[in-house]
């Protein structure tokens, strides 16, 4: 395997250093990978591609996991009532599957025996509830897998951008 020499700046030794630590020792596997990743990113970008960083589980806001991949949209829905919201998100990954991003937002009850004006004005008894929500992330590897996951009114959507042509030449 041949040597190859890379300078580092001295402000950028710990740096280094971390990393090596980070990979075993292994300051050459830890650049690797790094310049894995920036390849895969910068390749996706010239391609139309670009770093998608979506929240997954239960609850809301930043106490969620995060997930990234490098994709790019082809639709979104959204179905609410008065209690509560799901909101579906489709993407193609670089790969070529299909990411599915679907969010359910907190269901919220209130209840209360009065009626009339006291009812709208929340005066008397009340009762409140609500769940955490939730969200979550599914890969497939076809558009007939896809059907199956996500709401028909987005499939058709997701299904007529995905037959289109990312190209259309043009006699002229």
């Amino acid at each position: 395997m041949p040597n190859k020499t890379i300078y580092v700046a001295d402000k950028d030794l710990d740096l280094y250093s971390r990393a090596q630590e980070l990979a075993g020792g292994n300051l050459s596997r830890a650049i690797s990978m790094a310049l894995q990743r920036y390849v895969d990113v910068e390749e996706g970008r010239m391609e139309g591609f670009e770093e998608i960083t979506v929240r997954v589980g239960p609850g809301t806001g930043k106490n969620r996991q995060r997930r990234r991949f490098v994709g790019v949209k082809l639709g979104e829905w959204i179905r609410s009532d008065e209690k509560k919201a799901e909101i579906y998100r489709v993407y193609r990954a670089r790969s070529g599957k299909f990411v599915i991003h679907a969010e359910k937002t907190p269901d919220y009850v209130h209840v209360t025996a009065e009626t009339g004006w006291r009812k709208m004005l929340g005066l008397g008894e009340q009762f409140y509830g609500s769940s955490t929500g939730e969200a979550t992330l599914e890969v497939v590897e076809t558009i007939e897998e896809l059907k199956a996951k996500i709401p028909a009114e987005l499939y058709a959507m997701v299904a007529a951008t995905v037959e289109a042509p990312p190209v259309e030449d043009l006699d002229i």
